[in-house]
């Protein structure tokens, strides 16, 4: 009998080292950060920028994979339709994870059905116009405009677009109508605007800053309380005559819904390892992305944004009856 208690003793025991060495400390293996636009736009650049410190923070791969389609739509319901493993995440923007939600009739919430992990960074959008528009500051623009009612043309990236929603604001802040013109993308929108054929945008800095640089657009104000790091010869809203004319697209990661809190944890420290490297932080700047303070990269710091974005804007959009096309 005791020689059998022994052997029973001796089974239960392996079984117990089995268990452990069966459990899996996350993360295991790769993780995929879901980008829902495509490649080489501002949203991919800093998803990608980023996907090389996170690697070695967590110690696997982290793999980006474009979904694009309906305004980010796309991309983003399929994270909320994935595992709550820590395995599928979203990178998503202002736009992604606020405007869409008022915009389109949606099967996820922005909000219910994910897991904040961090705020990454934030994109001021910039005031540009054509090299031959007339105005010399954003105030003489304003006047421009309202003395050319319905005339200037704005590009856009569709209805619900950061673009779309930067003009009706505008337009409701400075009392001034144009036409909106869609494309398909930002780029082909600030070629046009290079190219004269349209008149002004209100565009990330990321994306049009570069040829405010180069001398093929102008730049009258950049939509922040400060000036951009990147580019301080540009002023802000305040300073330019348009004081709270506050637009950033911001840009964050969630989980699905259900996530366990200390995997959410890790991929946290993960991010914040990330945007305190210094070849990452020389990289946004650049690209004239701000990085948020440490205190400003929790979890609980981007819900709380997210929140506050949605009772700002949502019922700017509805009052404007913006749907998507």
């Amino acid at each position: 009998m005791r020689a059998r208690n022994l052997i029973l003793a001796s089974f239960a025991f392996a079984a117990g080292l089995g268990g452990v060495a069966g459990a899996q400390v996350y993360p295991s293996r790769a993780i995929t950060l879901v980008v829902p636009f495509s490649a080489g736009g501002p949203t991919d650049a800093l998803a990608r920028i980023l996907a090389g410190p996170m690697r070695q923070a967590l110690g696997q791969p982290v793999i980006i994979e474009n979904v694009t389609g309906a305004g980010g739509t796309i991309g983003v319901g399929r994270v909320a339709r994935s595992a709550p493993d820590g395995y599928t995440m979203s990178l998503g923007i202002w736009p992604t994870h606020v405007l869409n939600g008022a915009i389109y009739t949606l099967q996820y919430d922005v909000q219910k059905d994910f897991e904040a992990v961090a705020l990454l960074a934030s994109n001021p959008q910039l005031i540009v116009a054509k090299n031959s528009m007339p105005a010399k500051n954003l105030d003489e623009l304003i006047a421009w405009l309202k003395a050319n009612p319905g005339k200037a043309t704005q590009g856009t990236v569709g209805a619900g677009s950061s673009q779309h929603i930067s003009g009706v604001f505008f337009q409701r802040a400075t009392g001034t109508q144009f036409q909106f013109v869609p494309y398909r993308g930002a780029a082909p929108a600030v070629q046009d605007l290079i190219g004269g054929h349209i008149d002004l945008m209100f565009d990330q800095a990321s994306s049009s800053l570069p040829h405010v640089r180069g001398g093929e657009i102008k730049a009258y104000a950049v939509a922040a309380h400060t000036r951009l790091a990147s580019a301080p010869d540009i002023p802000t809203v305040d300073e330019a005559g348009l004081p709270g004319f506050y637009i950033s697209v911001w840009a964050g990661m969630w989980a699905p819904r259900g996530t366990p809190k200390d995997v959410i944890a890790k991929l946290n420290t993960a991010v914040v390892a990330a945007l305190s490297d210094p070849s990452v932080r020389q990289k946004l700047a650049e690209l004239g992305q701000e990085i948020p303070p440490r205190e400003q990269q929790t979890p609980a710091a981007l819900s709380a944004l997210q929140k506050a974005e949605i009772d700002k804007w949502w019922p700017i959009i509805k009052a404007a009856n913006i749907k998507a096309e």
